[in-house]
């Protein structure tokens, strides 16, 4: 995980100021010391570091700060406040045409992940309630029309390319009046990369620039290549005057200098991050609720989108009731389990969560969860549909269990197991309808949900 290091270590720090009470200047510049190292050891360039330090520090030694009765805490929302600031206070949204056709184009250094992220960005958009077309550009990379026409398939999104004998910028203008007599109105460019920036390369983006003069040129950058990833941003920015930054592959074991560098170096914003490898692993960039995570502040507004994009409103409704109704069934449980798992895997949620620790996370195995969801989800499966809709059945029948085992790969004891989760899940909605005769939800109760 991105920033694992560094959030660690930045936590450590102002763990240790909230310990001490009254601060006074000494523990400050102790403080601030440390924060300097756990920035340069997470690849932010020396100039970003420098300045950040500077700012904070001024900051915190405020009569403000160490007068106030909760000057740990003073400190921390200034580094709150100015990590956000570094990484550009808001997010930055499309800039979408008046005129009704968007022309958004992708470059990059080849490996950067620009084909993919053009799926992902249409899909993304697509949400939005915008009709994307998918414009094949690379003309030298083997494949690379190919794969753009897999991805758009893969999505539903349709593909424009007129081969490789023709030259980018003509492939783009056919792209554009595509688009306008099929009533599309978003164009995504996937231009060619190199493993270097070159005259060639930036040549040919300043000719496709010039004859589709887009709305939008969205640099992709692997944030796995950390202080090069920089020097690339500044490289485009200086050449064709990008608009904005994609960052790929901020799931994977990496620094995080990048994503805390780049609008410092370039002034330029990150607009979207890429999460994973999955077509919906793809997020608008929240300065501040990054910000927040690195803290370890937790991001629960982002938790909440997540859940409203991925959970069916009205089927979650119906399972509520039906719960709360004591008909829940093992339909339903394997219903609910369905829904859960849509959220995505549980390391990325907990993550969200304010006040956990990435240092504690580090010895814990959350994928064993996931595992027994999955456990859960092929026995239920090897049930018949009397069995689901009537549970009781199964728990007075050895032979139903040991069909049931077989059928899902599974043990007698594993089955045994699930029976004893869902009595325990049915016990707890009980409690959950002691709601409707003002009894609450009892301490701790969702935290004790067995699945």
């Amino acid at each position: 995980m991105a920033f694992e290091g560094l959030a660690s270590k930045l936590q450590e720090t102002l763990k240790k100021l909230r310990g001490k009470g009254k601060l006074s200047e000494k523990d400050i510049k102790d403080a601030m010391r440390e924060v300097k190292l756990a920035l340069l050891e997470a690849d932010v360039n020396y100039k970003v570091v420098r300045d950040f330090i500077k700012s904070v520090s001024e900051k915190c030694f405020g009569e403000a700060v160490l007068k106030s009765l909760t000057p740990a805490q003073q400190v921390i929302k200034i580094v709150n406040e100015e990590l956000t600031a570094l990484m550009g206070k808001s997010e930055s949204s499309i800039e979408y045409s008046k005129n009704g056709l968007t022309i958004i184009m992708l470059v990059g250094l080849q490996g950067a992940g620009k084909t993919t992220m053009c799926g992902k960005l249409a899909l993304e958009l697509r949400k939005k309630n915008k009709k994307p077309l998918l414009v094949a550009c690379d003309i030298y990379r083997p494949a690379a029309i190919k794969q753009l026409q897999v991805v758009g398939k893969q999505i539903d999104i349709p593909v424009f390319s007129m081969g490789d004998r023709v030259t980018a910028a003509d492939i783009s203008k056919g792209a554009v009046e595509y688009a306008k007599n099929n009533n599309l109105n978003v164009v995504i460019i996937d231009t060619a990369g190199r493993l270097q920036i070159d005259e060639k390369l930036m040549n040919e983006l300043k000719d496709v620039k010039q004859v589709v003069n887009p709305n939008e040129i969205m640099l992709v950058v692997d944030s796995m290549t950390g202080q090069d990833a920089v020097n690339v941003a500044k490289s485009f920015n200086e050449q064709i005057d990008i608009t904005g930054v994609i960052l790929t592959k901020l799931d994977g074991d990496t620094r995080g200098g990048a994503a805390l560098s780049i609008r410092a170096m370039t002034g330029k914003p990150i607009k979207f991050i890429g999460l994973g490898e999955k077509m919906n692993d793809f997020q608008v960039f929240h300065p501040d609720r990054m910000a927040s995570r690195i803290l370890g502040m937790g991001d629960v507004l982002s938790l909440i989108e997540k859940a409203q994009q991925s959970i069916d409103q009205d089927e979650a409704k119906q399972l509520g009731e039906r719960m709360l109704n004591k008909e829940f069934n093992f339909q339903d449980f394997l219903d609910v389990m369905q829904q859960a798992k849509k959220l995505g895997p549980i390391s990325k949620l907990v993550e969200m969560i304010p006040g956990v620790d990435s240092k504690i996370l580090k010895g814990v195995d959350l994928s064993q969860g996931e595992k027994d969801l999955k456990i859960k989800e092929a026995i239920i499966k090897s049930m018949t549909q009397k069995e689901r809709l009537s549970p009781v059945i199964i728990s007075s029948s050895s032979s139903r269990k040991k069909r049931i085992a077989s059928g899902s790969g599974t043990t007698i004891q594993q089955v045994n197991r699930l029976l004893k989760d869902f009595d325990k899940t049915k016990k707890m909605m009980k409690q959950f309808n002691g709601i409707k005769n003002g009894k609450g939800f009892g301490k701790n109760l969702f935290g004790k949900m067995p699945f």
